[in-house]
């Protein structure tokens, strides 16, 4: 019997990753450099310990940079195409769906906890969940199943017992490890990737009734 829902953050509950690999891609080219999206998606839904993005330019092209300067114009061109983005289309019915069935919620993310709740509360969506889970909170994020695994212990239920709503390859590999069911629901951007095969997988939430997947799921 399914009795809560981990959602991923960043790309599955508003797709901050599109924005950040075009301001990375163009921050790139200015300096006559293409990032490939196979590099990119090595940092996507985890940490920056396989590819650093920053500091990219720098270490691997010999390009002298101020890493300071460098780091605030890409987040200013972040904050510039994120104005365009909101809650993707399905997340905020399949949350109230879940309230009203008395489903437990919870953020499992590889995202550091400032980035995620400033969010959620901008969003108007704190309140839905009762466990946030992230970078702060483990020693090992995404791949890794560590993230989902201290969700599941907050909200008090066993791996069996949860679904995960994830948008990239490694946080579905994560959710996976922790021996969840997981819904994918990949962006502009994710879509593009390879992942690991899961019975869900749908363009967003929209698309997947949610009544049914707990059923099928349970």
């Amino acid at each position: 019997m399914i009795r809560a829902l981990v959602f991923d953050f960043d790309g599955t509950i508003i797709d901050t990753e599109t924005a950040w690999y075009v301001a990375f891609r163009e921050a790139y080219a200015e300096h006559g450099v293409t990032l490939t999206l196979e590099q990119y998606s090595q940092c996507i839904g985890t940490s920056l310990g396989l590819f650093n993005p920053y500091e990219h330019l720098k270490t691997h092209h010999g390009i002298e940079l101020d890493l300071a300067e460098f780091r605030d114009s890409v987040r200013a061109r972040h904050a510039e195409l994120m104005k365009r983005e909101a809650v993707r289309p399905g997340v905020e019915a399949f949350l109230k769906a879940a309230k009203e069935a008395g489903l437990k919620l919870a953020v499992a993310s590889s995202s550091a906890r400032e980035w995620v709740v400033a969010h959620l509360e901008q969003l108007g969506l704190t309140e839905y969940f009762t466990c946030i889970r992230t970078a702060d909170d483990v020693r090992h994020v995404k791949p890794n199943p560590e993230l989902y695994l201290k969700a599941l212990d907050g909200l008090g239920v066993e791996a069996c017992e949860a679904i995960a709503i994830e948008d990239s390859p490694n946080g579905a590999k994560a959710a996976l490890a922790a021996g969840m069911a997981c819904v994918l629901a990949p962006n502009e951007i994710t879509r593009l990737l390879d992942f690991p095969d899961v019975p869900h997988r749908v363009n967003t939430l929209e698309e997947l009734d949610f009544h049914h997947l707990i059923a099928v799921a349970g």
